[in-house]
């Protein structure tokens, strides 16, 4: 844990004269790719580690399964011509749309299992029913 502190004056609220104040803020400064990153201590609960490929292969997929419920393109292979793409990189990330919502919002939450990996979930078709899902994804950090 590293300790920031406060070397500026303060404003005085009482307490004697001239007295120094100190903020004691519970962060921890980690390098991510060169740069530091302010991670918020732990309260007691598990702190959320987002897995941004996961998130980006999300939105992508949810975009896109936007775009062909509207019917602005066709199929997954129109996508893939659209966007330079492989077709079966396109119809791997489109299956994470059937994921259950309650997965989902733990993987935007940053709660999802350590174990799970966006290669995991390209090259597996999870259970369609979501209480498979929960039971198969519960079993990854068992």
């Amino acid at each position: 844990m590293t300790r920031i502190i406060q070397t500026g004056t303060a404003t005085h609220q009482g307490g004697r004269p001239g007295a120094k104040l100190t903020t004691f803020i519970p962060v921890r400064i980690k390098r991510h790719g060169g740069r530091k990153v302010v991670i918020p201590a732990a309260t007691g609960d598990k702190i959320p580690e987002h897995d941004a490929p996961i998130l980006t292969a999300l939105s992508r997929a949810f975009h896109w399964q936007r775009l062909i419920d509207e019917g602005i393109v066709s199929s997954g292979s129109d996508i893939a011509r659209r966007e330079g793409l492989h077709q079966t990189t396109v119809n791997e990330l489109l299956r994470l749309t059937l994921l259950s919502p309650t997965l989902i919002r733990s993987i935007l939450d940053g709660q999802q299992p350590k174990t799970l990996s966006l290669l995991w979930l390209k090259n597996h078709l999870p259970p369609s029913d979501w209480d498979e899902q929960h039971a198969l994804f519960d079993g990854f950090d068992a």
